[in-house]
């Protein structure tokens, strides 16, 4: 049983900044803003959601079928990925192009500031997923904006259920948009702030949003999750972490959660208790893909 992960592979670049963003910013200056931030800790990990989600889902026993487009400059991490035994079938090098980077700065009240630069990601459409064999569920993660829109067509015409997490990606779509994403997807995976702007684009609250797929998930960092399935609403308590030491990935490991559960037949309440525990386990941990179960 294999999942298909279509997503972006990252070099990130994680700083931390040793303050709080909010005593550095002036609000009646945003209209000029021209601020720096020193950081004396540097970190450089492998990242991206179709990575971090795969390792994620290798930790749980489970066979991660990664799909994304990378830069000529991926070679560290293909090593790392062969380590992993996560295959590397899908993953297709672009002469000419980076690796897609991502420089994050995390204040200490867990506020990020990235800048992304996207490289071979843009080219993600042209991988189909018709390339996969023996697909029992896929996700669709944040990659290039042409990539989500076919891949997502591919899988409904397929007939392969599919979680659409547009993450940091939502931005790039307006309400109709994602509209059409709800009506090919079996499930959505939102965080809190995704949620308000896919309701605001959308005009639809979540209970009306939930009733275009078998189950709308929301995530709302220490406060826990919520999971709208059959006209339900269940809350999905945050697990205690051993340490809050780094959010980056969080909310790729709790996906890959949602994945597990959903392919092993499990009811909400364990998949969401699942994905919230894998969320856990990773916030203890620096970068992304340096947590062990």
């Amino acid at each position: 049983m294999s999942a298909l992960i279509c997503g972006s592979f990252a070099y990130d670049s994680i700083m931390v900044f040793p303050d709080h963003f909010k005593n550095h910013i002036l609000p009646d200056k945003v209209h000029m803003l021209n601020v720096a931030f020193l950081v004396p800790e540097l970190r450089k990990e492998f990242g991206g959601c179709a990575g971090n989600i795969a390792y994620n889902l290798k930790l749980l026993g489970d066979d991660p079928v990664p799909m994304g487009t990378v830069g000529t400059d991926f070679g560290p991490y293909a090593d790392w990925m062969d380590q992993q035994g996560i295959s590397r079938k899908h993953v297709h090098e672009k002469a000419g192009h980076y690796t897609a980077q991502a420089f994050i700065t995390t204040d200490m009240d867990d506020n990020q500031i990235t800048a992304f630069h996207p490289g071979a990601m843009n080219l993600a459409h042209e991988t189909s997923i018709s390339e996969a064999e023996d697909i029992s569920l896929a996700i669709v993660a944040p990659d290039g904006r042409d990539g989500m829109v076919q891949h997502a067509r591919e899988l409904k015409q397929a007939g392969i259920p599919f979680i659409f997490d547009p993450g940091q990606g939502l931005p790039m779509f307006n309400g109709d948009e994602l509209m059409q994403f709800a009506q090919q997807a079996s499930y959505i995976a939102l965080n809190d702030y995704e949620a308000q702007l896919f309701m605001d684009r959308t005009g639809l609250p979540e209970e009306e949003i939930a009733r275009h797929v078998e189950a709308l998930i929301i995530t709302r960092g220490s406060q826990g999750s919520h999971i709208y399935t059959e006209g339900r609403k269940i809350d999905i308590p945050c697990e205690q972490a051993a340490a809050v030491v780094d959010p980056t990935g969080c909310g790729d490991a709790y996906r890959a959660g949602l994945l597990h559960g959903i392919m092993h037949g499990k009811d909400w309440e364990e998949t969401g208790r699942i994905a919230a525990r894998l969320g856990a386990i990773k916030i203890a941990q620096h970068g992304t893909q340096n947590h062990k179960l």
